[in-house]
């Protein structure tokens, strides 16, 4: 996450803001360079890989993980509205450790 960068950058004592490190990886992602994996609509990570794959949430200590399984997949695809087509279909499996 942008926090995460933040974090880093500070404790490496790199006099940096929160909003450029959020700029900067805004425009990474507008590359292409990077691919925003949004978990809950309040924490937005900010992924390297940037191939059609989907993620396991490891609720536990807030980490995001590629699944290793490229076949992975949707059945069956909702209708699209007229006029709309379906650009990225992010999955997000949530993981907790057992009780």
């Amino acid at each position: 996450t942008a926090e995460m960068l933040y974090e880093e950058a500070t404790l490496a004592k790199v006099p940096v803001s929160l909003a450029t490190v959020y700029n900067t990886l805004n425009q990474l992602t507008d590359a292409g360079l990077l691919r925003q994996v949004s978990v809950d609509g309040t924490k937005t990570y900010f992924d390297t890989n940037v191939s059609a794959h989907h993620h396991f949430y490891l609720e536990n200590n807030h980490e995001l993980v590629d699944i290793p399984d490229p076949h992975l997949m949707l059945q069956k695809m909702p209708e699209v509205p007229e006029g709309y087509e379906i650009a990225r279909v992010d999955m997000v499996v949530r993981l907790r450790k057992k009780r």
